[in-house]
Formats: structure tokens, sequence, C-alpha cells
């Protein structure tokens, strides 16, 4: 199937007055078109930092892309001219950002904000047209449209949330970045979101990149898995593949057990060991050692290689060596 998107290598740190962050440390990662994965991972594992370098969004002033490459469509994301990153974002590739407070513009009202989005990718369109467009998506993400002519102030926070859903899905992208779209809604709301979502995909052949830490909507919801930790990914595979598969990276398994099992009788839940990787510092072998419980003396100096353990699933792990196969 052809990749919409293909990352390679990808290096991105932060630099500080305090310290350097090496948030994104030779992440690779393929995305087919119409496809839909969850990118999982905990708080600064680099997820975030990830979507927003698919948009060439990283803030200048601290952020800095020391290696790899993004291809989407053919083309270096890092390579283009100011106006191709204007027509890609927004119109080819949107995102839902995490902060619904920060995303919208606190003078303008709702309906000129998701309009301005047709304004500037879809200038054909007359006035009329505009309007139903966006009394339509309003009406689509659970607003009713005479809420439109309010200003985001006037909103709770899960419905900003569903405002910056819909000025996200308005022009209909062909990749959509959605950075925990329904962290802020109630599950009723984030069941329609996810169904409004759904429904792009079918009818556009939209593809999404899903970032959550909600394991139960990637299981759901997408069709393959990345997981992410250290600003790598650890394990890539299908969903079918990573969830029942008894053979996952120490890191995934971990996650898997932290999920309350409703047919046993558990007095606690059982969290993962230890502390997220200090972002401050590159490990010379695996950044999970030091949680792991199979850690050796290997996993801290060797960096693991791809190791395939079926057809499109692959894990880093010293553990699996020997297993990998031709694909």
């Amino acid at each position: 199937m052809e990749n919409i998107l293909e990352i390679k290598n990808l290096k991105v740190q932060y630099n500080t007055d305090e310290a350097v962050v090496y948030a994104v440390n030779g992440l690779s990662l393929e995305l087919a078109k119409g496809e839909i994965l969850g990118l999982v991972g905990e708080t600064g594992a680099g997820k975030t930092t990830t979507a927003l370098s698919i948009m060439n969004l990283l803030p200048d002033a601290v952020a800095e892309v020391t290696g790899g490459e993004i291809i989407y469509n053919g083309k270096n994301v890092f390579g283009m001219s100011k106006s191709e990153l204007r027509d890609l974002r927004g119109s080819e590739v949107s995102m839902i950002f995490q902060d619904p407070m920060t995303s919208l513009n606190p003078v303008m009202t709702v309906n000129d904000q998701i309009e301005e989005v047709l304004k500037i990718h879809n200038p054909q369109m007359t006035k009329a047209e505009r309007d139903k467009r966006v009394a339509d998506i309003l009406s689509l993400v659970g607003i009713a449209p005479e809420r439109g002519k309010s200003f985001p102030h006037q909103f709770s926070g899960g419905m900003k949330q569903r405002v910056v859903i819909a000025m996200a899905l308005v022009a209909e992208p062909s990749l959509l970045l959605a950075d925990e779209p329904t962290t802020a809604l109630d599950v009723t709301i984030q069941a329609q979101i996810l169904t409004l979502m759904k429904e792009l995909e079918e009818k556009l052949g939209t593809s999404m990149i899903f970032i959550t830490h909600d394991l139960g909507i990637v299981a759901e919801f997408c069709q393959s898995v990345a997981v992410i930790y250290g600003g790598e990914i650890i394990e890539r595979g299908t969903v079918e593949q990573v969830f029942a598969c008894t053979d996952n990276h120490p890191y995934t398994s971990s996650l898997f057990q932290c999920i309350p099992d409703l047919e046993t009788d558990e007095a606690r839940l059982k969290p993962i060991p230890g502390f997220v990787l200090d972002p401050r510092t590159v490990p010379k072998g695996c950044p999970f050692a030091d949680r792991c419980e199979h850690c050796t003396e290997r996993c801290r100096t060797e960096k693991p290689a791809v190791q395939y353990v079926e057809e499109g699933h692959f894990i880093k792990c010293h553990l699996f060596e020997g297993r990998r196969h031709d694909v």
C-alpha cells in the first residue's frame, strides 16, 4: 500500500538556557494512505513534538531538527517554502491541538475562526456555501450552529475542544494529526467525535495519527499502533498483532498491566516502576533499560536493533534477537 507519510530517523532537540532537551531520538515511522495509527506513550515520550514536526510547526526560537527527514506525499516537509507550508497546513494536513484554551483567538467568533480556514484553502466557495459548511461542521461536533456567533470565552473547556476539532475537520484534510482530541470530552461526546472521525476516514480516505494515552480507544478506533518511549518507536504493528500477541516489548507489556482487569479481583493496579526517561540525556542503550525487569548490561550499553516478530510487527529489544526474518 502506498505511504502518505514517511518519517526517517527524525531527531529533534530543544535548546534552552537551562539544558538541551532531546525530545525525539532517531524516530522512524510510516503511514499508509487511509490508515489510522494510534501513537501511544507516556507524557514526555515525544508524541506531540513528532506531530508538530510533521507540519513543520516547531518553535523556531528553541527547537532544532538535528537529523532525519519527513516525507509527505513524496516531498520533504523541511524543504518546503513558506507558501508551500501555508498550503499544506489546514488543507492537506490538519492538527487537533492538545490544549483548546490556547488554540483559539479570543477576539474572533467561533464562526469567523472556522470560516477563515475555508477562506484560505477554498477561496472558490461563496459566502453562503461557507456559512452552510460551518453550520454543518458545528452540528457534527455537537454544537448548535447559532452558538457560532459566540466567542471562545463563552464556551466550556469541552466545548472549546469541539470547536478546535471542527476547525481541523472543516477543510477535509488528507492527513489528520489528533493530539489527545477527546481528553476534555465526556464519554458521550467522545463517542460522537470518534464516529465523526471514522466517517471522515471512510468517506475521504483520510489518514490519521491518533495520539492518546487510552489503549481502549486505540483498540476500538485504530488499525495499527506504534508505541513510543524516549523519543523513538520501540514497537509497531497492527492492533491485532500488538494487543493479542504474547510477545511484546517489556514497556508495552507494562502498559497493558496498568489496565484494570474487570474479571479479576485485584487490590491494586500495577504501575510501571521508576520514572520516565530524563529527556536531557540520550542513553547509549535501550531507553527503557532502567525500568525493565529483563534488563542486562548489554541493554544499558548497546542500542537494540529492530527485530521482526512477524510480518509488519517489529520490536526494538534484545530479548527478540534472532527472531528477525525477511519481510
